[in-house]
């Protein structure tokens, strides 16, 4: 089959809504003596005694804890608190001069510490693109950790190491195959390096709504006797589902091609015995981890990890040049030293609070009336399902995730990560409190009980649209369609024509129509039925879908 095509737009911002809140510049906790837990402060009344401000006591969590005098500091942090607290004449970037001109506005949100903390490339704390002082060490301790040959620091996110993996595997007119699935990052990184891909098709749940990862039909190896540049996988996915990379590796490495994992989602995994192994265990040649999602680092902030000689390290130096920015911020970079070092104290037991409490909440949410939850057994020919991914389907309520993330929302301030036609995703981390836990079981209680007493009898939601991208057919390869001339169309008019943005729901950020595609009625009724139900229409030049944007012929 004829391989889809694609375009990507470079920015993308994930938009989050949040409820206002007072801050108060008077503190109203303290660190107890043992230094383990965060408690309310004691203020005096009119009378002279002590009243506690009602608020929980907190447990800090180790990263938070006052560190062992003989503990080895993270590199680029302890290089970075020895700059700050210099009494500098500064004359140089950026322009709030270490905080002496930071907007008053955010430092009474945050304080001064972030921008006393936000410095350049000063030579004691060594250059991102030609590391060897504290960003180099700290990069190597990282690679010691994940089990990587190397690894890299990023500071735009982990598509930009998707990007810098692709061009630098992928020359103008090679062959990348990847699952139709893929995050746009995969069709931005095909745009800039001239790849032509060869999709494969995912095993695809309707009742879910949810594409899974790729099983064996990476056979496409194989096929019309052209050797593909590299192979790039997505696993595990935003859902948790993991593909069996092993079995993968061992046949792109049986053809000499590279295999490519994005998995942003999977910077914790091989680290609890509970948990599926790392990419990198399995034998992937480039891993790209977004360490701040389940891990503890600062958002956008990730790593390129590297194993094996398939790859050439210096087009990876050479294309993370390129992508990322000349000005890296030294807050980010050295979260992911701080994150790593965080892990690499208990990295054996550092998720146990976590696994547990998420397994709690399965096994409670799974026995409530009209709801499932996603595990290894929804897609069986899978090896594993991230356990600290919990993802809850609400079709047997007659409700759409959109529907149960409302209430659930507005009546108990729950935040989801990935909000479905069919489910919701809620993503367990170092952060994951019992109390919130608490809620969530709660919540989502009430949410039964809510649909049981306004329909009576529990009507399944319609699950009559198919997988979008089922069938497809493409006329131009990502790259000739991102620059081809376009031209407006009505959507009633659009059947047929080549299609000329990209336009996808995000939350996940998985395309429905990728340029170069030709627009099918398939693809035009997913995107309807999931705005219609709530979702957002990212990407599209017109999110009400009213008209698409084609390729002239």
């Amino acid at each position: 089959m004829l391989s889809s095509s694609s375009f990507l737009h470079p920015s993308f911002c994930h938009l989050a809504i949040v409820k206002s809140k007072n801050f108060s510049r008077s503190p109203i906790v303290c660190l107890s003596q043992d230094g383990n837990t965060i408690e309310p402060i004691k203020k005096q009344n009119k009378e002279g005694n002590s009243n506690t401000v009602t608020q929980e006591k907190v447990h800090l969590p180790k990263s938070q804890i006052p560190q062992k005098k003989d503990e080895k500091p993270p590199p680029l942090v302890s290089a970075l608190k020895t700059l700050a607290e210099q009494n500098a004449a500064s004359f140089h970037f950026p322009g709030h001069n270490r905080g002496r001109a930071a907007p008053s506005s955010l430092t009474r949100l945050i304080g001064v510490k972030p921008f006393l903390h936000d410095l350049p490339e000063l030579p004691e704390l060594d250059n991102l693109f030609s590391p060897e002082g504290p960003i180099l060490d700290a990069q190597q301790e990282a690679a010691k950790l994940f089990g990587a040959l190397e690894t890299w620091f990023l500071v735009g996110g982990t598509t930009c190491g998707i990007q810098a993996a692709i061009m630098a595997t992928c020359s103008p007119g090679d062959v990348l195959i990847l699952p139709r699935n893929s995050h746009l990052s995969a069709v931005s990184a095909m745009v800039l390096s001239g790849a032509v891909p060869k999709y494969i098709i995912p095993e695809y749940d309707v009742e879910w709504d949810i594409a899974a990862g790729v099983e064996m039909a990476i056979q496409e190896l194989k096929m019309e006797g052209r050797k593909p540049a590299a192979v790039f996988v997505t696993s595990p996915t935003y859902h948790g589902i993991c593909s069996n990379l092993r079995e993968i590796s061992q046949l792109c490495h049986s053809h000499g091609v590279p295999l490519i994992v994005d998995e942003a989602h999977g910077a914790h995994l091989g680290f609890h015995p509970q948990m599926p192994d790392s990419a990198l265990q399995q034998g992937t040649d480039l891993a790209v981890q977004s360490t701040h999602k389940v891990l503890c680092s600062l958002t956008q902030s990730s790593m390129l990890h590297m194993s094996g000689n398939l790859v050439d390290r210096e087009k990876i130096c050479q294309c993370l040049q390129m992508l990322q920015s000349t000005s890296p911020s030294y807050l980010l970079l050295s979260s992911l030293d701080a994150a790593r070092h965080q892990l690499s104290e208990n990295p054996e037991a550092i998720f146990d609070e976590a696994l547990q409490m998420a397994l709690d909440a399965k096994n409670t949410i799974r026995g409530l009336p009209g709801i499932s939850v996603l595990d290894s057994l929804s897609f069986p020919k899978f090896p594993a399902v991230d356990p600290l991914r919990l993802t809850i389907g609400f079709g047997w309520l007659g409700l759409s995730g959109y529907e149960a993330d409302e209430i659930l929302y507005e009546d108990h301030e729950i935040i989801c990560e990935l909000v479905g036609t069919s489910s919701i995703t809620f993503a367990f981390n170092l952060g994951a409190s019992r109390e919130h836990v608490d809620r969530l079981v709660s919540g989502v209680k009430h949410v039964v009980s809510s649909a049981a007493s306004t329909q009576g009898a529990v009507a399944r939601v319609d699950h009559s649209i198919s997988a979008p991208f089922a069938d497809f057919e493409t006329s131009l390869i990502p790259r000739d369609a991102f620059f081809a001339s376009k031209r407006r169309v009505s959507i009633e008019n659009s059947l047929g024509e080549v299609c000329g943005e990209l336009i996808c729901p995000y939350p996940p950020g998985i395309p429905v129509m990728i340029p170069g595609e030709t627009i099918t009625e398939r693809a035009l009724d997913y995107l309807l039925d999931a705005r219609k139900k709530g979702a957002m229409i990212s990407r599209a030049s017109d999110p009400q879908l009213s008209t698409i944007v084609v390729c002239n012929k």
